[in-house]
C-alpha cells in the first residue's frame, strides 16, 4: 500500500475534522463561471505551512473534479493525485515524494457545477418585466459549503487571506469580499476582474456574485457602502442604505474598532435560502430582507429589513473579525449579532421599543427550550451535517436572550467594556465561549463564567415559583426545570438566575436584585408586601409561577406594570397553562379581562394563544371559539377604528392591524369582514386610502373569506407585485383561504414552478398550519416527499416540517413517517416538532372539557 512509503499517513476521522499539521495562509483563487452551462472551472494557489513531513495532504472538496495537483518550493515541484473521500466530503492529495516541513505553494486545477440547491456556488434565475430569463451565479458557504466551490480547509479555525479573480461574460458584473483592483478584457471577449486581498478570515465568509447587477452610489459609513441589486430596483434601496450606514457607524463606536474591510456591499439575490449571509464586505440577502418601499411597507416589514441589515453588519466584527474556533461555538456569532441588531435598531428608532418586541422572540425560544428534545446552546458538533443543523431558534434567540439578561445584570457600560476587550484581544483570531466570559469577567469583576456556563452548557430553563413568606414580609423563591410534558425521571438542574424583583409596599415600590444559584432562595423585604413582580423588566430567560394570592394581587394592579412586564405575565400564564400547571379556563378568564389593553406585544401574546387554540378546538366548538375571540378583540378594534388618528405612533397603528386581523379571521366578525372588503375595493383607485399597517390585515381577512374570484385576483397580485414584500403578502395569503378547492391549487403551486424554491417550503408550512386543509396538505406532502427533497433547499425542509405540529389527529402516522424518512439537516428539529405535536395532543386530551365550558360562558 502507498501508506507504507508515507512517513505520516493522514488518518481521516469519523468526525470529518482535518488534520492540523498542514495549514493555509493565503489563497489565490481564479474562477470562470459559465452561467448558461451551469458549471465553472477554477484554479488556485494556496500558500501552506507544513508542520511535519507527509506524503498526503487532506482538505475538503465536494462535487468537484480535480485535474491537477502539485506543491512547489524553491523551484522544486512534486506532483500529486486526488483521491476523494465522499463520506467525509474530503479529498486526499497523494504526492509522489515526501512534502517536508516548511512553507509550500499548493497548486490545484478543478471544475464544478453551479447547482440549483441554493448552497455552495449556485445558479439563480429570474425574469424581467418583459418575461426574459436572466441568470445569476452566487455563493452561500455557511456552514460547510465553500468546499463545493474550491478545494479548501473548510473549517473556521483555518483562517487565511483571499486574492480572488473572476472571469465573466461581457455585460455581467462581478462582486467579491474586497474592492476591485483591476479589470481587463480578454481576447475571447470575456472580462477578468481581480479583487484586492482580504483580511485573514474563514472559508465560510468567502463570496463571489456574478450577474446583471447595478449598484447605488457609495455611502460614507466609515467605509464605502453600496446596495447591489437587479436592474429596476434602485427605488427600493433607500431604507437599507439608511440603516446600513447608521448601524455600521454604531458598531464601530460600540466595539471601539474600525470596520475591518475595505468596502461593504449589501447584495440582493433573487434566490436565497436564508435571510442573509455575513460574507465580509459582500453581504448577500434575500430580496425581502433588503429591498423595500419605505413609503408603502408596513412597520413590521420595515423592522425586518432594519433587523437583518443590522444583524449582518454586526457580524463584520463579531463573527468575521473574531470567529468561533469550531461550529459548536456558532452561537457566539449568531446570538451576539442578534443581540447587537436589537441594540442598533433600538438606538436608530427608539420609538419602536425594539427590546419590548424582542420578548416575542424570547418566547419562541422558550417554546422549544421547554421540550425534552431541546439542546444546550453550545452543543457538540462532529460532522458537516451537524454544523449545518445548528442554525435554529436556540442559537439565535435563546443565545441573544441570555446575553441581554447578562447585560442587564452587569449594566450596559460594564457589558460593553467587556465586549470591546474581547474583540480587541482576539481580532483576526478564533475563540471559544470561555474567552468571551473571561473578558466580561475581567471588565466587570463579576462571576460571569460561573453564571453563564449554567445557561450555555445545559439544556432548558427554570421556572421560578414564588410565594410570600409566612409573615408576608418576604418572598420564597424556588427553581426547577420547566417542561411542557411531565417528566417523572428528570435529573435535578440548577441555573445561576439573575432575578430582578419589584416589590410594592405601603411605603412605595422598590427594586431588588438576587443571583439565585440554589434550588431555593429567600428575599426579605422587612414590611408587608402588597404585590411583587418577579422578572422586573422582563429580561430574564425563565418562567414565573406565582402562588394564587400573589397572582391575584398582581392582576389587580395590572395597570401599574410596564408593557413588557404585562407581556411576561400573559406569556408565562399561557406557557404554564399549556404545560398543565394551570387550567385553560383560568387563562380564558384572564384574556377576557384584557379588552382595554393598549400594548401591541400583549395583544401578540394573546394572538399566539388564540392561534394555538384554533388548532385544538373541535369543529363543533368553532362558533363558540370565534364568539369568544370576537368578544375580546372586536370592542378593542372598534374603539380604534380603521383610520389612523393624528399623533398616533407607529406601534398603535400596527396594533390596529393586529386587532382587525384577529377580529376578521379567528373572531369571524361579519361587520369587520364587510368593512375590510369595502376598504380594499376603495383602495384600488386610491392606495393611500388604507393605512399601510392595516393593508396586511385586509389581505388576510379577504383571503379568509375569499372565493375563487378573490383567489385569482390575489394570485395575479402575487405575480405582478411591485415590491418583494407585496409579493410575499399575496403569496402567503393563498395559503390562508378557507375553501379547500382553492387551497388545493396553492398546494400544487409549491411544486409546479410558480413559486420560487426559496419560498415553496414555507408556503407548504403555512398550508400545514391551516385548520381547513392541514390533513390534506399532509397527505400532499407525503405523496410528493421525494420531489420536495430533490427540489427544495436542504435547510428549508426541517422548517417546512414544523407544520406537522398541527396534525393532532395523525400523531402516530406522523411519527411513523419520520421514522422512515430522514430529513437531512433535521438535527434535533424533527424530534422537537414531534414533541410539540405530542404537547398539543396532551393539551387537547387534558383541557378539552374545560375549554368547551369556558367558551360557553
Amino acid at each position: 500500500m502507498h501508506d507504507q512509503d508515507n512517513p505520516t499517513a493522514v488518518e481521516v476521522g469519523a468526525d470529518s475534522r482535518l488534520p492540523a499539521f498542514v495549514r493555509p495562509r493565503r489563497y489565490e483563487l481564479r474562477l470562470e463561471p459559465n452561467l448558461p452551462g451551469a458549471n465553472f472551472v477554477g484554479e488556485e494557489t494556496v500558500e501552506i505551512t507544513v508542520d511535519r513531513a507527509t506524503g498526503d495532504i487532506v482538505l475538503h472538496a465536494l462535487e468537484l473534479e480535480i485535474s491537477e495537483a502539485a506543491v512547489e518550493r524553491d523551484g522544486r515541484r512534486i506532483e500529486g493525485q486526488a483521491e476523494f473521500i465522499p463520506a467525509s466530503e474530503q479529498v486526499r492529495l497523494r504526492f509522489k515524494q515526501t512534502v517536508e516541513t516548511g512553507e509550500w505553494k499548493l497548486h490545484l486545477k478543478f471544475r464544478g457545477i453551479l447547482n440549483d440547491k441554493l448552497h455552495g456556488f449556485y445558479r439563480s434565475q429570474y425574469h424581467d418585466a418583459a418575461g426574459k430569463e436572466h441568470l445569476v451565479a452566487t455563493t452561500q458557504f455557511e456552514a460547510t459549503d465553500a468546499r463545493r466551490a474550491f478545494p479548501c480547509w473548510d473549517e473556521p479555525a483555518f483562517k487565511a487571506s483571499y486574492k480572488v479573480t473572476l472571469v465573466i461574460a461581457p455585460g455581467l458584473v462581478a462582486t467579491s469580499n474586497a474592492g476591485v483592483e483591476s479589470e481587463r478584457k480578454l481576447a475571447d471577449g470575456r472580462v477578468e476582474v481581480s479583487f484586492r486581498e482580504t483580511i485573514s478570515m474563514s472559508t465560510y465568509l468567502v463570496a463571489f456574485i456574478v450577474g446583471e447587477f447595478e449598484a447605488t452610489a457609495p455611502e460614507d459609513a466609515g467605509t464605502p457602502l453600496r446596495v447591489v441589486h437587479l436592474p429596476g430596483k434602485h427605488g427600493l434601496t433607500g431604507w437599507a442604505r439608511q440603516i446600513g450606514a447608521f448601524s455600521l457607524k454604531f458598531f464601530a463606536d460600540y466595539y471601539g474598532l474600525p470596520y475591518p474591510g475595505d468596502k461593504l456591499d449589501l447584495i440582493a439575490i433573487p434566490d436565497f435560502a436564508s435571510g442573509a449571509m455575513e460574507n465580509l464586505g459582500a453581504i448577500t440577502f434575500r430580496e425581502t430582507a433588503l429591498l423595500i418601499d419605505e413609503h408603502k411597507a408596513s412597520r413590521s416589514e420595515l423592522e425586518r429589513v432594519a433587523d437583518v441589515v443590522s444583524h449582518e453588519n454586526a457580524h463584520m466584527w463579531f463573527g468575521d473579525l473574531v470567529t468561533m474556533r469550531w461550529w459548536n461555538g456558532i452561537w457566539l456569532n449568531e446570538a451576539f449579532a442578534t443581540f447587537m441588531e436589537m441594540l442598533a435598531v433600538d438606538a436608530w428608532k427608539p420609538h419602536w421599543r425594539r427590546w419590548e418586541s424582542f420578548a416575542l422572540s424570547r418566547g419562541s425560544a422558550m417554546a422549544v427550550d421547554g421540550l425534552t428534545s431541546t439542546r444546550s446552546i453550545e452543543y457538540p458538533v462532529r460532522t458537516a451535517e451537524d454544523a449545518r443543523a445548528m442554525f435554529d431558534v436556540l442559537t439565535y434567540e435563546k443565545g441573544a436572550a441570555v446575553l441581554r439578561m447578562l447585560e442587564q445584570y452587569l449594566g450596559a457600560q460594564e457589558f460593553r467594556k467587556g465586549i470591546a476587550l474581547y474583540l480587541s484581544k482576539h481580532k483576526f483570531g478564533n475563540t471559544e465561549t470561555g474567552d468571551l466570559w473571561d473578558a466580561l469577567q475581567e471588565s466587570s469583576h463579576q462571576p460571569v463564567r460561573r453564571l453563564m456556563d449554567s445557561w450555555i452548557f445545559q439544556p432548558g430553563f427554570p421556572i421560578i415559583e414564588v410565594a410570600k413568606t409566612a409573615d408576608g414580609k418576604g418572598l420564597r423563591l424556588s427553581q426547577r426545570r420547566f417542561f411542557y410534558l411531565p417528566q417523572s425521571d428528570a435529573k435535578p438542574q440548577l441555573w445561576h438566575v439573575p432575578v430582578m424583583v419589584r416589590v410594592k409596599t405601603a411605603n412605595g415600590s422598590s427594586n431588588h436584585k438576587l443571583l439565585m444559584d440554589e434550588a431555593e432562595a429567600k428575599l426579605e423585604i422587612g414590611e408587608p408586601i402588597e404585590w411583587a413582580l418577579v422578572n422586573e423588566g422582563g429580561h430574564g430567560f425563565y418562567r414565573v409561577r406565582y402562588a394564587p394570592e400573589m397572582l391575584s394581587d398582581l392582576s389587580g394592579n395590572f395597570g401599574q406594570l410596564e408593557a413588557t412586564e404585562r407581556f411576561g405575565l400573559v406569556s408565562d400564564t399561557w406557557a404554564i397553562t399549556v404545560a398543565g400547571l394551570k387550567p385553560v379556563d383560568e387563562f380564558i378568564a384572564l384574556a377576557r379581562n384584557l379588552g382595554n389593553e393598549t400594548d401591541l406585544n400583549v395583544w401578540r401574546a394573546l394572538a399566539g394563544a388564540f392561534n394555538y387554540l384554533d388548532l385544538i378546538v373541535e369543529t363543533r366548538e368553532l362558533a363558540a371559539f370565534a364568539a369568544t375571540v370576537r368578544a375580546i378583540t372586536s370592542p378593542a378594534f372598534q374603539r380604534m377604528g380603521w383610520e389612523s388618528k393624528a399623533g398616533e405612533d407607529e406601534l398603535t397603528r400596527q396594533l390596529r392591524g393586529t386587532l382587525a386581523n384577529l377580529s376578521g379571521t379567528l373572531g369571524e366578525d361579519r361587520t369587520v369582514q364587510a368593512q375590510a372588503a369595502e376598504l380594499y375595493d376603495r383602495s384600488r383607485n386610491n392606495p393611500n386610502a388604507i393605512d399601510r399597517d392595516v393593508r396586511p390585515a385586509l389581505i388576510a381577512i379577504l383571503a379568509h373569506t375569499g372565493d375563487q374570484a378573490r383567489y385569482e385576483e390575489f394570485k395575479q397580485n402575487f405575480k405582478s407585485a411591485g415590491t418583494p414584500q407585496e409579493e410575499q403578502r399575496y403569496l402567503f395569503a393563498l395559503a390562508g383561504f378557507s375553501r379547500i378547492e382553492l387551497l388545493r391549487q396553492t398546494m400544487a403551486m409549491t411544486l409546479n414552478g410558480e413559486v420560487r424554491t426559496q419560498n415553496a417550503p414555507y408556503l407548504m408550512h403555512s398550508l400545514l398550519l391551516n385548520p381547513i386543509c392541514r390533513y390534506e396538505a399532509w397527505d400532499f406532502m407525503r405523496r410528493n416527499w421525494d420531489t420536495m427533497v430533490e427540489k427544495f433547499p436542504d435547510s428549508a425542509l426541517p422548517r417546512m416540517c414544523e407544520g406537522v405540529v398541527a396534525l393532532l389527529d395523525r400523531e402516530s402516522e406522523v411519527r411513523s413517517f419520520f421514522a422512515t424518512h430522514r430529513v437531512r439537516l433535521g438535527g434535533k428539529l424533527i424530534d422537537q416538532h414531534l414533541e410539540r405535536l405530542a404537547v398539543a395532543v396532551a393539551f387537547r386530551n387534558r383541557e378539552s372539557i374545560r375549554l368547551r365550558n369556558a367558551l360557553k360562558e
